[in-house]
């Protein structure tokens, strides 16, 4: 019989080196050392909620001859992020709940029953707890070190790297640790009482559409993510990679507006950190990249109050190729501009198609006109080489207004997709935007003004976020889907297409990076390319603050120690 000892406890006393250090290889649940079922039903004892059993999105429709659950609710909300992040199985990128095996069997659930006929569980955990305190956390990492368990970290399953899922694995699931509060006058730990803050404190799984509604009951805003819906999470590997919104040109990245987290640690200890206590790891948490140095459990962010938000909305369309370079060129070019002025948001292009939408917050109108008429000017030069545009200002009330009219709903992933991403330095867009403007025309790109401005006035040092992003005025994005059922060469063919335009992108911006929350396990030199000259010093807080190497992820600090399938150390 095993005696289950808190590792917060054998710490303490000094006696934690007398377990596993984390050396050789972890246990997954188709090895002998994997728990038994009176092993988990002591778990079962010291945590709040019944233990999870995550299954694939589409179990429900299994088996074909007499469906297990309501198929037709999955098939309509297949796309829908809230509604995937609401079960511990689902990944809203849905390539990452399969496993391929090194025959070239791919292991999979598929929302169309017919292609396969089986539903297998592919790389989804295959139990786990569903933690809704502190507590909840201690008790499963203990378990997880007690036993050297494959641990996966999830909330909403929002992950474009699959750092969410992995086969045979035990997962935390903090997706219903929702509590939000507010505080005007919020103090950190360990600082003097009269340094305060206006902020709100979200629970690991709040998701941004809730952490929205609920500043925005106080006339308050705050600088988060976007998605359709918000249901990307508030508190995990947003604010992990670095966080950027389209409030970043005025306010900064999340990681620039966090002031206090609280993780636990592998050795079970409960921590709150931030600039006065445990600098180190309130550093590195910040843009050092998620699941790799504990479990936040809480997040603090500043808020702001709640103002007008100038939007400018453009649209144009070309039959012309050599016109189309030309002006997604120039629009990148004056990125710079934009982002300085304070604009931040979105864009997409197509072959014979450009269009963006931006904001300004407490912009006046006539502001809005002067930092846009260059762009609009130019756009309007172009009608004799057959360009048609049209450029709409308009004065919402509120950047809440604004998400909400925006982002409310919609669809959300749901698909097989892999991305790579750039982060587009002042000087690449200065020197080179006509090449990159053909790569980004030719893989049909997406591109998010989420930095300039603000973003390239702090201290590159201030957090572990990649220093790269002090430089950067854009992110540009290319991906690569595929259907269901697609065979393996299939898929590799689709992946190489990607890994090509990683290192066409590459070989013309040598000196920029990437954006680690929406990249690919690709990237040239990952290392330098997500999280630059702060990757040794990341290395060393990790090893400090995770002495069993219990948090490991694809591409993330220390993954170099490990083999391929982030199992075994070397």
């Amino acid at each position: 019989m095993r005696v289950f000892i808190p590792f917060s406890l054998l710490a303490t006393s000094g006696l934690a080196n007398a377990w596993p250090s984390g050396s050789g290889c972890l246990c997954t649940s188709d090895q002998s050392c994997w728990p038994t079922i009176a092993e988990f039903d002591q778990l079962q004892l010291q945590v709040s909620q019944p233990l999870v059993y995550p299954l694939p999105t589409a179990a429900a429709c299994y088996p074909t001859s007499d469906p297990s659950g309501n198929c037709t609710d999955v098939i309509q909300n297949a796309y829908d992020g809230n509604w995937l992040s609401s079960m511990p199985g689902s990944m809203e990128t849905r390539n990452f709940e399969t496993f391929t095996f090194k025959n070239g069997t791919i292991d999979a659930c598929y929302i169309n029953s017919t292609i396969t006929g089986t539903c297998g569980q592919g790389s989804v955990p295959v139990i786990g707890v569903d933690a809704r305190s502190v507590t909840d956390i201690q008790a499963a990492i203990n378990f997880a070190v007690k036993y050297n368990l494959k641990l996966v970290v999830k909330n909403t399953g929002h992950d474009y790297l699959g750092r969410s899922a992995a086969r045979g694995s035990f997962v935390v699931w903090t997706h219903n640790m929702k509590n939000i509060s507010y505080n005007p006058a919020f103090v950190p730990q360990g600082v003097p009482a009269n340094d305060t803050y206006d902020a709100v404190t979200l629970g690991a799984g709040v998701q941004w559409q809730e952490a929205y509604d609920a500043v925005n009951q106080y006339g308050r805003m705050v600088v988060g993510g976007y998605s359709a819906g918000g249901s990307v999470g508030a508190a995990g590997g947003w604010l992990a990679g670095g966080g950027h919104s389209f409030l970043s040109s005025t306010y900064g990245l999340g990681v620039d507006n966090a002031i206090e987290l609280s993780v636990v640690l592998s050795t079970g200890e409960y921590l709150t950190v931030n600039n006065y206590q445990h600098s180190d790891l309130f550093w590195a948490l910040r843009g050092g990249g998620g699941s790799t140095y504990g479990i936040v459990t809480s997040v603090v962010y500043r808020t702001y109050p709640s103002l007008p938000v100038q939007l400018c909305l453009f649209q144009a369309n070309t039959t012309n190729s050599s016109t189309m370079q030309d002006m997604v060129a120039e629009l990148m070019y004056s990125q710079t501009q934009f982002t300085d002025d304070g604009w931040g948001g979105f864009g997409a292009i197509a072959n014979q198609d450009l269009s963006f939408v931006y904001i300004a917050p407490n912009m006046t109108n006539e502001t809005a006109t002067a930092t846009t008429q260059a762009w609009t000017d130019y756009a309007l030069s172009l009608e004799s080489w057959g360009v048609t545009s049209t450029t709409i200002l308009y004065l919402l009330p509120s950047w809440y207004q604004f998400y909400v009219t925006f982002y409310s709903g919609g669809i959300q992933n749901g698909k097989n997709e892999m991305l790579t991403s750039r982060l587009l330095s002042r000087d690449t867009v200065a020197k080179k935007s006509k090449e990159v403007a053909q790569v980004l025309i030719d893989c049909g790109a997406n591109f998010n003004t989420i930095a300039g401005g603000k973003v390239n006035q702090i201290d590159p040092d201030s957090a572990g976020l990649n220093p790269a992003w002090r430089n950067a005025v854009v992110e540009v994005v290319c991906g690569v889907s595929w259907q269901d059922g697609a065979s393996l060469t299939e898929i590799t063919g689709t992946i190489e297409q990607l890994k090509e335009r990683i290192r066409t992108m590459h070989d013309l911006t040598p000196n920029d990076s990437a954006y680690f929350n929406e990249a690919s396990l690709f990237e040239v030199n990952w290392q330098e390319t997500f999280f630059g000259s702060h990757y040794s010093m990341l290395k060393g807080i990790k090893n400090k603050y995770d002495p069993f190497k219990l948090f490991v992820v694809a591409e993330g600090v220390g993954s170099d120690d490990w083999d391929k399938e982030l199992t075994c150390r070397f």
